[in-house]
């Protein structure tokens, strides 16, 4: 028997189990595939987003190259959902949750079909994250392939992006984009296969994943339409075999020292606040103690040095030209930032990946500023504590909108109310907009807050109003904005106690958020709550609701 048939030995060539070789004959396996490993390639290709519109193709690469090295490659597929499409909508409540469900398929196909390991091909935002946190509940040698970046769009001069697309209805509703060029604008956002361009939540995950070493090098900034893209494909199926022969395992990669090497990097290219729950989430699901303490300590420590939109000016193919993330990598280890000794699936470490890798050149008008002259000196990703956020919130706070906010509250129990104010003209200079009631218990599912946060933008009011809630943001977002408020609204946090013009302070610098009212006052305002109802829920929303932890826990449903 094949030694690397750790597993599907149980069911290829077991003489007591003739009934799931039958099966497997059915499916057109010769006796040479069913004496090989069998790998599972879990697609999250779908049709309906440029993300993951290109996935199933890259899916039979990948089987191509599992033929080539004498593993047997079975494609499978999980799902996602397009935060882009579901963004403001009633679908994005499903978009967190879908990170769980991914995570909860491949665990179940696997482990189901006694299979010896994993490669993952995704797009999308939750897409990452979902299926390393399923790599890890089976814990059998994996790779994650990311689908790639987008090519930037252009109209009439201008480089354009998702985000693009958002902020250009801010400029309508204001009236400073005329309907043609707003439809210019939709029409030329996204020129076609790959996930959204700038330092969103997907180039932030594939960033974090291939700097914790679950992905090969360059895999983050390959870009979706390119040669080098499909070679990656190609080429996962060698360094499987590698991770078969080695017996190195998800749990092997995915330690203290690796998490600490993805937050850096989140952080020093001013990536998504969603790193944050993210991160956690797999930190708890590898058995890794790791915390918003240890986010705060990281934060606290690293400058900012990637210029990405939202809030910068590059996309990611940018990155791509001047070398890619191993360029940017290596830059951060020589400065001894990065732990170079955690091992990785290419069965090299950190330090080896990067021995022939020449460092990204730093220039205050590049991609990447230097280190000794950054755009922040600490991070972006602020975690922030106050009677407001007693468990903890997670601003980001970019420099350019100040260091500190305060304001009078104008509250909302929903994002649609919020958006019918802004788009009203309702929000003016000053205000701290409170959008509650969305959090993971009580959205459910902890929907992301890209439409108001882009029409504040569209508006112009992106340095004169702050936002905060107990939901969270797209990596798409900018501007003075704190989400993650834990507890929520729904759980009986303080945010849920808010009124109309009772004055909020938001301060980087202190790491703090507070309103001015005092603890009798709270207190008070406490006996006359009345919780959001949700006893209308079923199906999916209402098992998450249930099950999901807090968003300072990482929002898992597989609580431990």
């Amino acid at each position: 028997m094949n030694n690397l048939k750790k597993h599907s030995w149980e069911v290829s060539d077991n003489d007591a189990h003739p009934a799931g070789k039958a099966m497997l004959y059915a499916t057109g396996l010769t006796d040479q595939k069913l004496k090989q490993p069998f790998i599972g390639i879990a697609s999250c290709g779908y049709e309906s987003n440029p993300c993951n519109m290109h996935l199933n193709d890259f899916a039979n690469l990948i089987k191509d190259g599992m033929t080539v090295q004498n593993l047997t490659g079975l494609v499978f597929n999980t799902i996602g959902i397009s935060d882009g499409i579901s963004m403001g909508t009633a679908g994005m409540h499903y978009s967190l949750p879908s990170r769980e469900i991914i995570a909860d398929s491949i665990e179940s196909f696997i482990l189901g079909h006694s299979f010896d390991g994993v490669v993952a091909v995704a797009g999308c935002d939750k897409n990452m994250p979902g299926a390393i946190m399923g790599m890890l509940r089976i814990n059998r040698p994996a790779i994650l392939v990311y689908g790639g970046t987008i090519s930037s769009g252009n109209y009439k001069g201008e480089k354009l992006n998702i985000v693009s697309a958002f902020e250009a209805y801010g400029k309508r509703v204001k009236g400073v984009l005329t309907d043609e060029d707003y439809e210019g604008v939709i029409r030329a956002a996204c020129p076609g296969a790959g996930a959204c361009g700038g330092m969103y939540t997907a180039n932030t995950m594939s960033s974090a994943i291939e700097a914790m070493g679950m992905s090969l090098p360059y895999s983050a900034s390959n870009p979706a339409k390119s040669a080098e893209k499909t070679r990656e494909c190609f080429d996962a199926a060698s360094y499987l075999e590698i991770l078969l022969d080695q017996n190195i395992k998800p749990k092997d990669i995915i330690t203290q020292k690796s998490l600490e090497n993805a937050v850096r990097v989140v952080v020093a290219l001013g990536g998504s606040t969603n790193a944050v729950l993210h991160l956690l989430a797999i930190a708890r699901t590898a058995d890794v103690p790791f915390t918003l303490a240890d986010f705060k300590r990281i934060n606290d420590e690293t400058p900012v040095v990637g210029d990405f939109k939202p809030s910068g000016t590059f996309l990611m193919e940018d990155l791509h030209h001047q070398g890619g993330l191993p360029a940017f990598m290596k830059y951060l280890y020589n400065e001894g930032l990065l732990h170079g000794d955690c091992v990785t699936v290419t069965g090299k470490t950190v330090a080896e990946n990067l021995e022939n890798v020449s460092p990204v050149t730093p220039s205050k008008v590049n991609v990447i500023h230097p280190l000794e002259s950054p755009l922040q000196k600490s991070g972006h990703l602020c975690i922030l504590h106050g009677n407001l956020a007693p468990e903890g919130s997670v601003a980001k706070i970019s420099g350019k909108e100040g260091q500190s906010f305060t304001g009078k509250a104008k509250v909302f129990d929903s994002e649609q109310e919020a958006n019918n104010a802004i788009s009203s003209n309702l929000v003016q200079k000053g205000e701290v907009v409170v959008i509650r009631y969305v959090g993971p218990k009580g959205g459910p599912g902890m929907p992301e807050m890209l439409k108001p946060t882009s029409m504040i933008i569209g508006a112009g009011l992106g340095s004169d109003v702050a936002l905060i809630t107990d939901g969270r943001f797209s990596g798409g977002t900018h501007g003075f904005v704190v989400g993650h408020i834990t507890p929520e609204a729904f759980s009986g946090g303080p945010i849920g106690l808010l009124q109309d013009g009772d004055v909020i302070t938001i301060d980087a610098e202190t790491h703090s958020i507070s309103c001015d009212l005092s603890e009798e006052e709270l207190e008070i305002r406490r006996k006359s709550w009345k919780n959001k109802d949700i006893s209308h829920l079923q199906g999916t929303l209402k098992k998450y609701s249930q099950l999901v932890s807090t968003a300072s826990e990482g929002c898992v449903t597989d609580r431990k």
